[in-house]
């Protein structure tokens, strides 16, 4: 039975504002008309959802994300001892279906709270793999995703060994491709340098790791089975190397020079000849905008935040500034990252570089669509695409927050159950301390003495 939502103000693809148009939706989920005031006649079997004077935008793709983890504080970074016990669980059946259940949930939660998309980078077991397959088979249940399985990385590299496939050779780092692709990722996920979350030292997160030859090996292998290659990297070097091997996205990101820039712009080794810019600020802008006091977290993951959060808003303003495509991913799971407040991430891009809330917006639907390979079925309200749909009762192009007053979702045109989220209130304070008092002009001036 087809849908008609009727009533509605849309954001159509390059628009700066909203019309008011019905939507009709086909028996398969999907855009078939648009028009004004369409007359639904007697003979025809439809539903109608009446969303009069509410505002419409495309599913929010969130291009970076994890659903391991609810993003809640923790006290203290967990023992050795700790890690390896909760590693040991999820071998065995119990453990998987425990963090499948929550995997699950965390999925629900961004598609209830607008994200109709997540590209989901870096994942226990291949439990995200069964995630996307019994998604598939569910309509208008889950979001859609896209999923990497285990990270790759060097043998005690980031992530490793409980998150990631080790590899210390071109050969081997080609074998652990083939192993994920085996399992059935939609892309790979390679670690070019350290991350904050396992880091020892200062310094760590975006210490070198893969070389260029161990990512060159593995893009290829991905690449010639069409598979793209996202690549976490926090400093220059971590850049330039990934992408003189081919990747196709860079994760976090860094500080560039005019070889890194043009490498974005026109890369010959990578899938589509042109890698993308993914920051990710949700995960980093608290460690370095709150109180330390009120953090309660290792000083060493905090100092690391501090560089890691300098270096890619320096990469972001000029990845802006030359025209570099960019994406817009939140790290949900990492700690201070929550399912259920993607806009948090567009209120700092935003913030960040003073755009208007349409640039960010079109961000995180139609530049995700087609950053992730999805352009001609996601990220944009025309005849064709995906009927994912967020409607809201308030203007999101006056105030990114008004992302959060919402009237429904709506997936494949089916309108998602409503069901509350997990608010985690202390965190929410603290992260609203961020939102309303917009973020301070030192933000930009952090010290990297003594580091």
């Amino acid at each position: 039975m087809k849908s008609i939502i009727k009533g509605g103000l849309v954001l159509l693809p390059h628009a700066d504002d909203f019309v008011k148009l019905d939507i009709v939706v086909d028996d398969s989920g999907n855009i078939s008309e648009l028009g004004d005031d369409i007359a639904i006649t007697g003979n025809e079997m439809t539903h109608v959802i009446d969303v009069t004077d509410k505002y419409i935008i495309p599913g929010l793709i969130n291009a970076h994300a994890h659903l391991f983890a609810s993003g809640n504080l923790s006290d203290k970074k967990p023992t050795a001892v700790v890690v390896k016990t909760i590693a040991a669980l999820l071998q065995t059946k119990v453990g998987k279906k425990i963090l499948t259940d929550r995997m699950k949930h965390n999925a629900l939660t961004e598609l209830r709270t607008g994200v109709t998309t997540i590209r989901s980078v870096g994942e226990f077991h291949y439990l995200d793999v069964k995630l996307r397959d019994d998604a598939e088979k569910e309509v208008g249940i889950y979001p859609n995703l896209l999923v990497s399985g285990f990270l790759l990385s060097i043998t005690g590299g980031h992530g490793a060994p409980y998150l990631a496939l080790e590899s210390d050779s071109p050969w081997d780092g080609r074998k652990n491709v083939r192993k994920n692709v085996k399992a059935g990722v939609d892309w790979i996920k390679i670690c070019a340098t350290g991350g904050v979350t396992d880091a020892r030292r200062v310094g760590e997160a975006g210490a070198l790791q893969f070389t260029e030859e161990e990512m060159t090996a593995i893009c290829q292998e991905a690449h010639k089975v069409n598979l793209m290659v996202a690549a976490h990297a926090q400093s220059t070097e971590g850049v330039r190397l990934a992408l003189r091997a081919g990747v196709d996205t860079i994760e976090h990101g860094a500080a560039m020079d005019e070889e890194i820039i043009q490498l974005f712009k026109n890369n010959p080794k990578s899938y589509r000849g042109y890698s993308a810019l993914i920051p990710t600020f949700a995960p980093a802008a608290p460690f370095t905008l709150l109180d330390p006091n009120d953090l309660k977290l290792d000083p060493i993951t905090v100092k690391n935040a501090e560089i890691v959060y300098h270096n890619m808003i320096t990469g972001y303003k000029q990845a802006l500034e030359n025209d570099i495509k960019i994406g817009v991913g939140n790290d949900a799971s990492m700690t201070f990252v929550t399912h259920y407040d993607f806009w948090r991430e567009l209120d700092y891009a935003s913030q960040i570089a003073n755009l208007k809330p349409i640039d960010v917006i079109t961000r995180a639907t139609a530049g995700n669509a087609e950053i992730i390979g999805l352009k001609d079925k996601i990220g944009t309200i025309e005849p064709s695409k995906m009927a994912d749909l967020l409607i809201l009762s308030t203007n999101p192009l006056n105030n990114l927050k008004h992302l959060t007053d919402i009237y429904c979702v709506v997936k494949s045109g089916t309108v998602v159950p409503d069901k509350n989220a997990d608010f985690f209130e202390p965190l929410n304070a603290l992260l609203d301390d961020i939102a309303d008092n917009k973020l301070p002009e030192s933000l930009n001036k952090i010290s990297l003495e003594e580091e």
